[in-house]
């Protein structure tokens, strides 16, 4: 399948079951994070594991962050120091500026900030030390390989991106965290296959989804959804952490 994606985690912040949200996207032999929970090189390999070479982080090429909830990206911390350290490389991220604006130090420069080599000394750190950002834009697709990346504003307690990844083979889209919006369903319904959150609170009822036309939640996937979750009375399908998905035109 040239374009896929692959749920690495389906679930919530509170979740006893599962990993938390969190996708493998994958076009031929490059491959996009969106989201990065910890702990991810645990959860990419497990994911992985019936493949015949399980994947490691060596194997992503980028993140995509949608927004700054440590169920989203609690794993960029290790991540970012394995690129470092074990791959040499600085982690490519693509995310949103009002996303990403408080990211360093709101979020990371508390353990990343300094790095000692054991004898006293110490040496200062900066988010370009560890990370290479490709900013995303609302207005405009942005490039990362094989994978073109609109992104747009939802309605949630921070600044958060639903996104539009359109490979040769397909087009995909994700919510992201969000309340219910007609609008952004619409926009991510262009796509041949998408997946939106449903949760309790903030989030996006269950029923405000079954309601959709029979044609739109055909396409529709569900995840970020909490443990007592009906998945099999649900109206729409649920992801299968693990499992891999092929996207195609036309689905």
């Amino acid at each position: 399948m040239s374009f896929s994606f692959t749920p690495i985690g389906v679930g919530d912040a509170f979740s006893a079951h599962w990993y938390s949200s969190c996708l493998l996207l994958e076009h031929e032999e490059r491959r996009l994070l969106v989201d990065c929970p910890h702990p991810i090189r645990k959860m990419l390999r497990e994911a992985t594991a019936r493949r015949p070479a399980p994947l490691d982080l060596d194997s992503i090429d980028a993140v995509v962050l949608t927004h700054l909830h440590a169920d989203h990206c609690s794993g960029l911390e290790s991540m970012a120091f394995f690129s470092k350290f074990a791959l040499n490389r600085r982690l490519r991220l693509l995310a949103h500026p009002l996303v990403c604006e408080r990211l360093w130090e709101g979020s990371l420069a508390a353990g990343m900030e300094r790095l000692t080599d054991g004898s006293g000394r110490s040496n200062e750190m900066r988010f370009g030390d560890y990370f290479e950002l490709i900013e995303l834009s609302f207005d405009t697709a942005v490039g990362e390989g094989p994978f073109e990346i609109e992104c747009r504003a939802t309605e949630h307690h921070i600044p958060t991106t639903a996104l539009r990844v359109t490979t040769p083979g397909g087009s995909l889209g994700y919510s992201a965290d969000t309340a219910f919006d007609a609008e952004l369903i619409d926009w991510l319904a262009e796509c041949d296959r998408f997946i939106h959150e449903t949760n309790l609170g903030t989030h996006t009822a269950y029923e405000s989804l079954a309601v959709l036309p029979p044609d739109v939640r055909e396409r529709m996937r569900l995840i970020h959804f909490t443990d007592d979750f009906d998945q099999e009375a649900s109206a729409i399908e649920s992801l299968r952490q693990g499992r891999r998905y092929a996207v195609e035109a036309g689905l």
